[in-house]
């Protein structure tokens, strides 16, 4: 089930802001003219300091397409990656995705999780529930849905997909969410972008910054569980 890196996959209706001068998630979205049992999250055990900041959020020169690095002075210093405690009789490697504050958590046990920043939805894309991780991709092609394109004609042009790189809006890497054996149109990807973190941007899918999402990838089988709190 796991995809290749250039198949081509819907992606829900997300934003995001990229680069200018290449196509972006919030231009398709909002329009030129706005650009188990879970637990409760407790102190953090493990925060960052601002040099671990340069050095986790640098650029990634050896990827398919050359990442650069965060601009760490976009992104409030809460939503850098970090260990937390975090009460939960979830199964290790279980991610709870928590849209009211912005976080992502993947279980690490001992009552600890790995906890990300991350973007959501907006207010209207807003949902919740388990699903689970049903395949996952590196530099994915993007297909906008066919009720996007109808709403917005601007997508038209990639109705047979956009190429993956930096101006594409799913990014470096993708989960894909499914729910009873099939593709629920949300995911969790990639964005270049800090200023979006901590923001609900997005037609009900999860943006980490692209260093964060590598990390949650690269420890996220297939068939893994996902919790999406309510919000």
């Amino acid at each position: 089930m796991i995809s290749s890196d250039d198949a081509v996959f819907d992606a829900g209706e997300m934003d995001a802001v990229v680069p200018q001068g290449h196509l972006t998630r919030r231009s398709f979205l909002v329009g030129a003219a706005a650009l188990g049992t879970i637990g409760l999250a407790g102190c953090a055990t493990g925060g960052m300091s601002l040099a671990d900041a340069e050095r986790i959020y640098g650029p990634l020169p050896n990827e398919r397409f050359p990442v650069p690095a965060v601009n760490i002075g976009k992104i409030d210093p809460k939503y850098r990656r970090r260990t937390v405690r975090y009460d939960s009789a979830e199964a290790v490697g279980t991610i709870i995705i928590d849209p009211r504050h912005f976080y992502v958590y993947r279980i690490e046990g001992g009552g600890n999780a790995t906890r990300y920043g991350a973007n959501v939805g907006r207010a209207g894309f807003l949902w919740s529930g388990d699903a689970y991780i049903g395949r996952k991709a590196e530099w994915p092609v993007w297909t906008p849905p066919r009720e996007m394109i109808l709403r917005q004609p601007e997508a038209a042009p990639y109705a047979n997909g956009m190429p993956p790189g930096l101006g594409n809006p799913l990014g470096a890497r993708t989960l894909y969410l499914y729910q009873n054996g099939s593709y629920t149109l949300y995911t969790i990807y990639s964005t270049i972008m800090p200023e979006t973190i901590g923001k609900g941007v997005s037609s009900g899918c999860v943006g980490l910054l692209t260093q964060d999402m590598v990390d949650l990838y690269s420890k996220t089988p297939v068939v893994t569980k996902v919790v999406v709190l309510p919000a």
